[in-house]
């Protein structure tokens, strides 16, 4: 992966690649299923659900090594073990219980699931001949065995008695000096067999960025899919990015340029986009999000977002309330229907009911040591090109004049004016370029254009 981060660690549609994987165990209790850990398992461990056995691999000595040290760890009271890898973020529930449900009804002792490919790449080859079925891994397959297109999907069920006795008998001859877990096979103590997965990609596993990317792609359409089948218009679904646990209410339409990360709720009969990103929010029914961004905030009923807006954390929109072109709105609450139309800034502010913000106003909330807050009443009126110097109180139906820095606080009804009285200079343009011609030695020259 050439990264710092834990592979198992890198994010998958707003979640760590290994939460993916463990989905798929999703019918069994947490406090039977051991994750064995590598040399930075100190960073994966906090990631693991609740419940989850932790066990450290300290030597890497293969998937046969791992696979004794979970075995160490796992409850003794689990008969049919399930072994998986971490990095196949795409095999689902209802493969893992169909291949439980083969095994048990087949009485096998073990049974694998293979995959059938195009081109089995760096895949072990699942070679099936008189001796039942075994696993060639490619590093040490020859051209006929390479020539094999079913591959190892690394998913396993095993009775547990015989596991452990055949992994005593796995041996680390090969080219990696590994104890390899398929090795197991030919020497169960009864009979393997495997069983192919219905659809190759569930093999997919990540050992690239490129790899992660072509995971991503499909578990963001799988999102996607349920959303649209929930009553979510998408028209151009590609082009739409939701992360895992986002909820979106039916009849919403989510334009090309939508992303929808975290913990996002949108509600029913929304238009979010073009160019939209929500980020940990909430979004109320009715609402429209264009080409905006909202961190963290809380969007009420049929609001107005944009476009070009900026929410950054800690902003309440009340109900039918309107954040326009070019405002930016930080730890604040718009009241009901209240306005913030264009071209402003309202940071630490507290704004009543049926308000509206003249263009280009801002809250001037920080004095260069500490943070302060502006109150601005119900009904109030700013005039366009307004300063409001925190701390501040606007009471209800109180007006600002244009162009003023308000540093007071206004009284409720009254008019707030704080500008210099305007003063015209007869003559002034004349007068100023003469000057200008004498302090050039140009006085009384043609111009020459």
């Amino acid at each position: 992966m050439r990264s710092r981060l834990p592979k198992v660690l890198h994010p998958l549609a707003g979640r760590p690649m290994i939460l993916w994987a463990l989905d798929a165990l999703r019918g069994i209790t947490a406090d039977k299923v051991v994750v064995v850990l590598g040399p930075e398992g100190e960073q994966v461990a906090p990631a693991l659900p609740a419940g989850m056995r932790p066990a450290l691999q300290q030597e890497r000595d293969g998937t046969g090594g791992a696979t004794r040290i979970g075995l160490q760890a796992l409850d003794p009271s689990v008969t049919t073990v399930i072994v998986m890898c971490g990095d196949t973020p795409l095999v689902d529930p209802a493969l893992v219980e169909a291949l439980v449900s083969d095994h048990q009804r087949s009485g096998r002792t073990a049974t694998m699931v293979t995959a059938i490919l195009g081109d089995g790449g760096s895949y072990g080859r699942v070679i099936r001949d008189h001796r039942g079925v075994r696993v060639v891994e490619a590093r040490d397959a020859d051209q006929d065995e390479l020539a094999v297109r079913e591959v190892n999907a690394g998913l396993f069920v095993f009775d547990r008695s015989a596991l452990a006795a055949a992994l005593s008998q796995v041996g680390t001859d090969n080219e990696q000096g590994e104890a390899y877990l398929p090795d197991v096979l030919p020497v169960i103590g009864g009979e393997a067999g495997a069983m192919v997965a219905p659809d190759p990609i569930v093999v997919q596993g990540i050992n690239t960025r490129a790899d992660l990317a072509e995971c991503e792609g499909v578990i963001r359409a799988r999102l996607r899919h349920v959303l649209m089948l929930g009553g979510v218009t998408m028209p151009d679904p590609a082009r739409v990015l939701v992360d895992a646990g986002v909820t979106v209410g039916q009849d919403t339409t989510l334009w090309p340029g939508t992303i929808l990360r975290g913990a996002t709720t949108i509600g029913e009969g929304c238009e979010i986009g073009p160019d939209a990103l929500v980020d940990d929010s909430t979004i109320g029914d009715g609402t429209r999000v264009v080409s905006a961004h909202v961190l963290s905030s809380s969007v009420g009923r049929g609001c107005t977002v944009g476009p070009f807006a900026y929410l950054r954390p800690g902003v309440v929109m009340e109900d039918a309330s309107r954040a326009g072109t070019y405002v930016e709105m930080k730890n604040t609450r718009l009241g009901q229907r209240s306005r913030v139309p264009h071209l402003s800034y309202m940071g630490d502010a507290d704004i009543g009911s049926d308000t509206n913000i003249g263009a280009g106003n801002i809250t001037a909330n920080y004095d260069g040591f500490r943070k302060h807050s502006t109150t601005v009443g119900a009904g109030v009126r700013t005039g366009s090109d307004c300063v409001l110097v925190a701390p501040v109180t606007l009471g209800d139906r109180a007006m600002t004049g244009a162009g003023s820095i308000i540093t007071g606080d206004v009284p409720e009804g009254a008019l707030g004016i704080a500008r210099a009285r305007q003063e015209n200079i007869e003559g002034f343009t004349a007068k100023a370029e003469a000057r200008a011609r004498r302090a050039t030695g140009t006085d009384g020259e043609a111009e020459v254009t």
